[in-house]
């Protein structure tokens, strides 16, 4: 509680002292100290939506590689980050470099049998797809040929040009849907006027590519057909990049120690536009992981006193295309990594009804049990999930390189994850202040 608060909560007590008794100015006063602290969460959680309103909302394109999107949400973010007056080792806050990848900025139109799709909602055009130009008949691949690639390309050979369907619904054994996948990108990247149509009943779920293939994959969901499809008609557009610039946003609060570091990192790219009309959000990846970064940021900042340690703020670029902007941090870092005493990497921030899972948690078994202790101590999450090393995020090349980490994700709640359906509006911060609380106590234990 701040200086002021406090005065100001004796100041009331006093007038109404003749008032009360002793007790009843000690349940005074409780109550105002809990008014006061729940305004101040109030705070911190319309802050978190703020944020996440504003880097989930459409004319972020879904901080992607199409319109600039991860450019607008970098200078939003390097924004933040000068209004709490963190310094940086860069100018403007932005460690820049490169990195190939496909994307699709225009033209987005499947038809099957006349029937107009809807990206994102009926089908998804695989990331490494180029551009398509389409009208034709289809031949449709038997459970034979999907699990032998000779067969495969035998069968796409017999016509001069056709799209080639391929009905995964059937398969039940994971190892041969495995192989089927695997024979379909082997004849996409084989068959330049063969287009690929791969049916399924799995939820449709995206990501990037930094290749081409030489014919599209078109994945659609078999609930939004009905029928055989006897004609299809694609139209696509896509553009590579093969030197996309873009970069990591850095800010840095001075300790008293300036040789000791926690680094608290969070990426803030997402998978941008497939096509002029449909953008993913990301709005608990990583939007969520994002504005809790930028919640303890303005939390230490704050503080009365400076941290004992310097806390570095990262937020990454370019995770989604393969954890590409922490890889280049790892390799051109502003300072040693030996000085870092410990990484926090946050993602999937949104939820929390079944708790946290940590990441590394059995790599570093006393500052995981440092955590449970301190969610024990303020009765905050409902579990803390213990897990090994995984390579799956931001802290993987920190990692890699012998610095001290754990990668946190929130559990539970809503389902949506790399489509259309993870927006702002749906995301519950279920646990936001329990989980706010517990990270900021444990940072400072960390100092």
């Amino acid at each position: 509680m701040h200086l002021a608060s406090s005065l100001m909560h004796i100041q009331i007590e006093e007038k109404f002292s003749t008032m009360y008794s002793k007790t009843a100015r000690k349940i005074s006063i409780l109550s105002l100290f809990v008014f006061f602290v729940n305004i101040s969460w109030a705070q911190d959680e319309a802050f978190a939506r703020k944020v996440i309103d504003t880097l989930a909302a459409p004319g972020m394109h879904g901080r992607g590689y199409v319109n600039d999107g991860e450019k607008i949400a970098a200078e939003y973010i390097a924004h933040q980050f000068n209004q709490l007056g963190l310094e940086s080792y860069y100018r403007d806050y932005f460690q820049k470099f490169e990195f190939p990848i496909n994307t699709f900025p225009g033209k987005m139109d499947v038809a099957i049998n006349g029937k107009i799709l809807i990206a994102g909602e009926d089908y998804l055009v695989l990331p490494a797809s180029p551009g398509c130009d389409f009208n034709g008949e289809v031949v449709y691949l038997n459970k034979e040929q999907l699990l032998d690639s000779r067969k495969l390309l035998y069968r796409a050979n017999e016509f001069e040009k056709a799209a080639l369907v391929a009905d995964l619904g059937g398969f039940v054994a994971p190892a041969e849907k495995k192989q089927a996948i695997e024979n379909i990108n082997q004849a996409a990247n084989t068959l330049k006027d063969h287009p690929v149509i791969w049916l399924t009943d799995e939820k449709l779920t995206w990501s990037l590519a930094g290749y081409t293939s030489k014919a599209p994959v078109i994945q659609i969901k078999k609930s939004s057909l009905g029928q055989m499809i006897q004609n299809v008609t694609i139209d696509i557009e896509s553009k590579y990049h093969e030197q996309y610039k873009t970069q990591n946003i850095v800010g840095l609060l001075e300790g008293k120690q300036k040789d000791s570091v926690i680094v608290l990192t969070a990426h803030y790219d997402h998978l941008g536009r497939m096509g002029s009309d449909t953008y993913f959000p990301g709005a608990n990846d990583n939007a969520s992981g994002i504005a809790m970064l930028l919640n303890l940021a303005k939390h230490f900042t704050k503080a009365k006193q400076k941290p004992e340690f310097t806390i570095v703020f990262i937020a990454f670029g370019a995770e989604e295309a393969g954890l590409i902007g922490s890889r280049y941090f790892v390799k051109n870092p502003p300072f040693s990594l030996a000085k870092i005493k410990f990484l926090i990497n946050l993602d999937l921030a949104g939820t929390g009804d079944d708790g946290i899972t940590v990441v590394n948690a059995t790599k570093f078994p006393d500052r995981f049990y440092q955590l449970e202790n301190l969610n024990r101590q303020y009765t905050l999450l409902t579990r803390i999930k213990k897990r090994g090393e995984a390579c799956n995020s931001d802290h993987c090349f920190f990692y890699m390189a012998g610095v001290p980490c754990f990668y946190i994700y929130t559990l539970g709640g809503i389902t949506a994850y790399h489509d259309i359906d993870d927006k702002a509006a749906s995301l519950p911060l279920t646990e936001y202040r329990d989980y706010f609380t517990l990270l900021s106590k444990f940072i400072e234990h960390l100092m």
